[in-house]
């Protein structure tokens, strides 16, 4: 720890902590000594450039100033609290901090003006609309890093795209007036076959974060995965659930294995209902929109001792230095041995891996997923592996809980995985755009939306129950029948709502 002596001026108050003048603050900026302010308090961060996840660059950039700014949204409460009481230096003394004129920033112009002009929320009629919508009211940073994808962003594309090459077989002359979307998602009850997927950093799109997610998904029924980066604390996300809410843990090893081993056997204690393990990103893909809008908050390349784990720059990195990229399949009993929540894992992305997974390691269930598309590029989509696996082990699908995730935009998306053999479809990107335009009442509209398309394609299917899904309700046509065509415009743009 550097060393923390204050000046006369700053002795401590009668009955509270040190207060730091601001000129105090603004000298300690070196490698050896680096302070900083986040909300109220001053912060002797020194020992934190060996090991901070980000690297040394985020934390050089704010030495000796308010990082309050760029700390917020990427860190839950209570971080700082781990640090040793020595790293507390006092609370600023504000009668110090000079008062400069408050101006806005070009781009918080462009995101202000573009919030002004959204629609009416009930006028936004598909998961794309939201979409191109969310890009104008989020920072470049916040939109960099959350339509990020690896390399070229083939597998990105072929996500979506690989929906189109499934078509329908509809039966008609059925009773479709009564439909039930009912089903079980992570072994509980749940409203639609869909789950909200794990996804970091919710706070950069709102200042509620995942707790505007963890609300909605309450509100209208569906399973919740918390991500291990997730922007607010567990206190937090726990205040927001309703009663008898199912929310799932997703976990990414911690390359301090002990960090990982006390971590686990306290996730039912605080209220989570299963857990998944993420493997498709064993270090960041090369996610060149993110390297490009990491902005002056997330600057750098990083140069932690962490930071040398093979992938990219930009706010992927500077929140995974932490994760291990040696996880193997040993590790697995490992991780069941830690707790009895059920244990999925997530990030499958090859029949062999299916079947090792459910058979040899037993676990729970797995999701079919290439972390959105984030990760290897060409990586194959989830709707390709379970075509696989239809074709080749069938048994997997009918004894086994599989899911997929990753270029979901329609109902008819999620009815066409259903048909396969998925037991559910997770979102992910579209609850994080959705909170950036509404909050909870943007992330509720967007499960209103898929009910809504859900619904209406399962009666012009001609079934009344999920559990009517079947293989021979859809045909693989691949690249004909109109699959790649060029998307209209939104109806929004179109009709200028």
């Amino acid at each position: 720890m550097a060393d923390t002596k204050l000046s006369n001026a700053d002795a401590p108050q009668p009955g509270g902590a040190p207060l730091v003048t601001h000129t105090e603050l603004a000298r300690h900026t070196s490698r050896d000594n680096l302070w900083v302010l986040v909300g109220d308090t001053v912060y002797d961060i020194t020992g934190l450039l060996d090991t901070h996840p980000g690297g040394t660059g985020p934390l050089l950039k704010w030495a000796g100033r308010d990082a309050t700014k760029a700390f917020a949204p990427i860190h839950p409460p209570g971080t700082l609290e781990t640090l040793p009481r020595e790293a507390t230096i006092g609370k600023i003394d504000r009668a110090t901090v000079p008062h400069a004129a408050v101006e806005m920033t070009p781009e918080e112009k462009r995101m202000k003006a573009a919030r002004e002009a959204l629609p009416p929320m009930q006028a936004v009629l598909n998961l794309a609309e939201m979409e191109a919508l969310a890009e104008g009211v989020l920072s470049a940073t916040a939109w960099g890093y959350y339509r990020s994808a690896g390399d070229d962003e083939n597998t990105f594309d072929e996500n979506r795209r690989s929906f189109k090459q499934w078509w329908f077989r509809p039966r008609v002359l059925h009773k479709i007036t009564n439909t039930d979307t009912s089903c079980r998602i992570f072994g509980h009850a749940s409203a639609l076959p869909i789950w909200a997927a794990p996804a970091a950093l919710a706070r950069l799109g709102h200042p509620d974060g995942e707790m505007n997610i963890v609300r909605a998904s309450g509100k209208e029924g569906i399973v919740y995965g918390i991500s291990s980066n997730a922007s607010c604390s567990v206190e937090e996300i726990m205040g927001a659930k309703q009663p008898g809410q199912n929310l799932i843990f997703q976990l990414y090893v911690n390359r301090d294995r002990a960090a990982t081993a006390a971590q686990v056997p306290k996730l039912r204690a605080q209220g989570y209902s299963g857990l998944m393990v993420t493997v498709d990103a064993a270090v960041a893909g090369n996610r060149e929109r993110d390297q490009r809008a990491k902005g002056g908050e997330f600057v750098g390349p990083a140069r932690g001792k962490s930071q040398d784990n093979g992938g990219g720059a930009g706010v992927a990195l500077a929140i995974s230095g932490y994760q291990d990229p040696d996880v193997a399949w040993e590790d697995i009993p490992w991780i069941q041995c830690l707790t009895d929540l059920p244990l999925y894992v997530k990030g499958i992305q090859s029949v062999e891996d299916a079947a090792t997974a459910l058979e040899v390691f037993k676990v729970q269930g797995i999701i079919l997923s290439n972390h959105g598309g984030r990760s290897l590029d060409y990586a194959p989509p989830p709707m390709s592996i379970l075509q696989e696996l239809r074709a080749e082990r069938p048994e997997l699908l009918d004894r086994h809980e599989v899911y997929i995730d990753g270029g979901v935009t329609r109902g008819t998306d999620v009815l066409k995985a259903l048909c396969l053999g998925a037991r559910g479809v997770g979102l992910g990107r579209a609850f994080l755009y959705a909170n950036a335009l509404w909050g909870e009442d943007g992330c509720r509209r967007t499960i209103e939306i898929m009910r809504n398309e859900i619904i209406t394609g399962m009666r012009l299917m001609g079934v009344t129950s999920i559990k009517q899904l079947r293989p021979e309700l859809v045909r693989f046509v691949g690249g004909s029948g109109g699959a790649g065509a060029v998307q209209e415009a939104p109806v929004w743009q179109r009709a200028k709502l």
